[in-house]
């Protein structure tokens, strides 16, 4: 008996998402990064339904109204009271894999990415809607500190990832490489690790999570952040990461289809200029079709294309992220996809 860590085109019930309260890191931004979580839900429930946590029961009257005049489907919507420290689903919410073929949910520690940020919340809100009765499948826990962010699965064994995320102590300090790898083989089924020893973006908080830099769009192809800007201080680590995909080899051992997504232009912090991570490979994939972050930026566009080419049949949805940029996350990192069978009627 075996599991499979189940890759993100494989068919959803759902996307989680964790609405932000007032007593949030979002509090300067709330209005503006609720109406970017507005327009999620809008384009998601086109195709899928949504589950939502949300702080308090005012919140869900509120969004339960506001959601049916924006004509979402009641039937598509799953509102449930259950506070959080902040929004990063990806990374507080369950993984799934399964077993048997039958879906299961993996609990996983998590800590604000290494202790950086208050995440007692966060770390619990999954036994809650447990509680709740959200879910229609095992959720098991597990004493390792994992984020959904920092893994990529092509769902036939292989796992992508970054050391400088997977392999950092400030995550699982007693795991090297080897127990790190038996690990990941024993709870997801992971018969490979492909490590990238290069790529950060500046402005993350996640110390390289995978899903913002190379992201597996079917098992033979990876879509993958490429910077052309010599005199950019991300050129050197990026280019070195190309030049890591290029080398890596599928399982039958031929090299994978690379699909470049392009560099936009910087982006700073208005406050204090500091810059932000704006990135196009923070893609979601749901069913029929993929949300894409974009950021006003020329390179849109190509973005948009290149990620046509890679999943050929699906819509291809732009979602304004600029103001999510500004708490150091994107599209992705908001978002945790729940398989068929996974979610509670």
């Amino acid at each position: 008996m075996g599991e499979r860590l189940l890759p993100e085109w494989h068919h959803q019930d759902a996307v989680q998402l964790t609405w932000p309260g007032p007593d949030s890191d979002w509090a300067p931004l709330l209005e503006r990064i609720e109406a970017t979580l507005e327009a999620m839900v809008v384009a998601i429930a086109r195709y899928q339904s949504v589950l939502i946590s949300v702080p308090d029961p005012a919140t869900r009257t509120h969004l339960e109204r506001r959601f049916t005049s924006l004509g979402v489907a009641a039937s598509r919507l799953r509102l449930v009271v259950a506070a959080a420290d902040d929004t990063w689903a990806r990374d507080h919410a369950p993984i799934a894999v399964e077993r048997d073929g039958r879906v299961m949910l993996l609990d996983y520690v998590f800590t604000g990415w290494g202790g950086k940020f208050a995440a007692e919340r966060d770390n619990t809100l999954t036994r809650r809607l447990v509680e709740a009765g959200v879910y229609a499948c095992p959720v098991i826990s597990h004493d390792l500190v994992l984020e959904g962010g920092a893994i990529e699965t092509d769902g036939e064994g292989t796992l992508l990832t970054t050391e400088a995320c997977l392999l950092n102590p400030n995550r699982n300090p007693a795991l090297d490489r080897d127990a790190m790898e038996a690990r990941l083989r024993d709870d997801l089924g992971i018969s490979r690790v492909l490590w990238l020893a290069n790529g950060h973006l500046e402005g993350d908080d996640t110390d390289s999570h995978v899903d913002t830099l190379a992201r597996f769009c079917d098992p033979a192809t990876i879509a993958y952040v490429r910077c052309d800007d010599q005199a950019d201080p991300h050129f050197p680590a990026l280019a070195a990461m190309e030049a890591e995909l290029r080398a890596l080899r599928r399982i039958d051992g031929e090299p994978y289809r690379l699909i470049p997504l392009p560099w936009p232009r910087p982006c700073f912090d208005p406050v204090d200029g500091h810059r932000l991570p704006a990135t196009y490979a923070n893609f979601l994939i749901i069913n029929g079709a993929v949300l894409v972050p974009v950021y006003g930026d020329a390179a849109d566009t190509r973005a948009l294309a290149a990620l046509a080419e890679a999943f050929p049949g699906r819509d291809i949805v732009p979602i304004d992220c600029l103001s999510v940029i500004r708490q150091h996350g994107s599209l992705h990192c908001l978002t945790m996809q729940l398989p068929q069978g996974s979610l509670a009627e």
